[in-house]
């Protein structure tokens, strides 16, 4: 991160999820990944018994909505489930009393678990108002259940017609929304999955228990409806799981080398994906200044990763397909360079690649989700440390696009990589270009640990790329490109200098340096130093690497296939 950051106080139908990133790193045995994923399928509520055997299941999961007259379950849940697995009918419904008692009102997040003397958990979600339904409500009440449903069995999520057709278009969205059921079924299987989710690589064991798998149970649901809504949260919640991979693996371990060779053996010779690897080299000849000048202090080379993806079945505007390009900050490890971190500002920099590890694993599923807009993905990386050969305060270096940068604090480091990367997406005259950053702690002070800030130089692809995050469930807020603050990194020996006024608008005058080197593309910036690491386990996040970003951008990306009049035409 630039700048110190502030002190942190085996279910059938379940596609198989992006292979793991383990058996790409040392320490283990390729055919044993150790990075825990939860396995979705789904079925008719009426026929769990074709799916599940006696004994496996371990907690029925019942939507309940929130009413002026108290907790109700959800409209058209079963009043019982009959079953061969139970040795009687099991009744659904809330038990009198229980909720008064516990407090439990079917509030948004809110849980309550039921034991009956013999068969599965009862596990009542609450919902929130019906009014007020989402899919991020949907999403975290499957985390919910994930959490609440024991360490054993599989878990059943009750998901009723009756409930779906409440479901409200997150936002008013250009394009058209899928299905209200398929979205639904999207979202609990993610939010089942994410909260499920634990990295176990570096334990001496596997985890002795644990949730063995949920099954997405429709009532009135067509069944092809939901097994795609499933398949595409499998898809999503993969990828997200595997930029959480990528962080929270040491950073001994995944260098900007290793991190190049896991790229390579995830996303290489993937359908309608083109992949290339460039090394010191290639980086030298491409005139990557701000790479190469941050890599000088390490003994560890860099790398750049760029992946094109092209659509099997793309949309066409005026005879040409549009093009977005994602850039993604890959600072395997931050010490701050010469202008050193303190050791507690270091114990979560091997974090500060999370906007590199978002961006690949978003690439990789794009074919498997149907994006049909062109997507190139570019993720320069390196180390940034203090050797004998690292670049100083003073010094002066020129950027891909020719602009040149004077480094004033070697601890803001990311802007500099970016500048090349965000230069070569400006030369491929995409239509948009976003980049992922943990790019200051000036962000994390301005808007805390959960929400990231985002900017823009369009105000339509500012509300497009918020509105898809609100979707997602990733909390951003904009934040402006002020005018009055570009004056702050002028300097004297430069075209620019790395920073701007001590302790003022630090987020912002990272933001308009990157600026510099979009041209007239139309171009977003979020800085997810809050977000991208989680402190504590919580709703769908794990302590450590949260894979923040991922999501949104897979939104925004099927969104702008189905609606993608160019905010700025490609070289306008």
């Amino acid at each position: 991160m630039d700048g110190q950051s502030p002190a942190s106080p085996a279910s059938p139908a379940s596609p198989a999820s992006p292979a793991s990133p383990a058996s790409a790193v040392p320490g283990g045995p390729a055919s044993s990944p150790r990075s825990s994923r939860l396995q979705v399928g789904s079925s008719d509520f009426g026929g769990l018994d074709r799916v599940l055997s006696a004994g496996e299941l371990g907690a029925i999961g019942i939507p309940v909505v929130e009413t002026d007259d108290g907790p109700v379950v959800a409209e058209g849940v079963p009043e019982r489930l009959e079953s061969g697995m139970l040795p009687a009918p099991l009744p659904l419904s809330l038990p009198a009393g229980v909720a008064e008692r516990r407090g439990f009102r079917g509030g948004a997040g809110e849980t309550l678990v039921v034991l009956p003397p013999d068969g599965p958990a009862l596990i009542f979600l609450g919902t929130g108002r019906s009014e007020a339904l989402t899919t991020d409500v949907l999403r975290r009440a499957a985390a919910s259940l994930a959490r609440s449903a024991g360490r054993s069995g599989h878990a059943v999520f009750v998901l009723p017609a009756g409930l779906v057709g409440q479901l409200q278009a997150t936002t008013e969205s250009r394009a058209p929304l899928p299905p209200a059921p398929r979205r639904a079924a999207q979202a609990v299987t993610e939010g089942g999955v994410l909260a499920a989710y634990r990295f176990t690589f570096h334990k001496s064991g596997d985890e002795e228990h644990h949730l063995d798998g949920m099954i997405v149970a429709g009532v009135d649901i067509e069944p092809e409806v939901l097994a795609e809504g499933v398949r595409r949260g499998t898809a999503v919640a993969g990828a997200v799981c595997l930029a959480r991979d990528l962080v929270n693996e040491p950073p001994s371990t995944m260098t900007p080398r290793r991190m190049a060779d896991v790229a390579e053996a995830y996303l290489g010779g993937r359908p309608a994906l083109a992949l290339e690897v460039w090394d010191e080299d290639r980086i030298e000849a491409e005139r990557l200044g701000g790479l190469l000048a941050v890599a000088r202090g390490s003994a560890e080379p860099p790398r750049l990763v760029r992946v094109a993806f092209e659509p099997a079945d793309p949309i066409e505007v005026e005879g040409r397909v549009p093009h977005v390009v994602l850039v993604g900050k890959g600072i395997t490890f931050d010490s701050g360079g010469l202008s050193l971190k303190t050791a507690e500002g270091m114990t979560t920099m091997k974090t500060d690649m999370s906007g590199a590890a978002a961006v690949l694993a978003a690439v990789g599923v794009c074919t498997e989700l149907g994006v049909r807009v062109r997507v190139t993905a570019i993720a320069p990386m390196t180390e940034n440390m203090p050797g004998g050969r690292a670049q100083k305060p003073g010094d002066v270096l020129v950027a891909r696009n020719g602009r040149t940068i004077e480094v004033l604090n070697t601890d803001a480091e990311g802007r500099l990589i970016l500048a090349d990367g965000l230069s070569l997406a400006s030369e491929l005259s995409p239509d948009v270009i976003i980049d992922l950053a943990t790019l200051t702690g000036a962000s994390v002070v301005a808007l805390g640990r959960t929400i990231a800030g985002l900017f823009a130089n369009d105000d339509v692809l500012l509300e497009r790329l918020g509105d898809a995050a609100v979707c997602a469930g990733e909390r951003t807020w904009p934040l402006p490109l002020a005018e009055e603050y570009r004056s702050d990194i002028d300097s004297e020996v430069a075209d620019m200098k790395n920073i701007g006024k001590g302790g003022q608008a630090g987020a912002i005058v990272a933001a308009l340096l990157l600026e510099r080197f979009v041209d007239d593309t139309a171009w977003a910036h979020l800085d997810i130093a809050g977000p991208a690491r989680s402190d504590e386990d919580s709703g769908v996040l794990t302590k450590g690497g949260t894979g923040f970003g991922v999501r949104t951008l897979l939104e925004f990306l099927e969104r702008f296939g189905n609606d993608p009049d160019p905010l700025r035409p490609a070289g306008s």
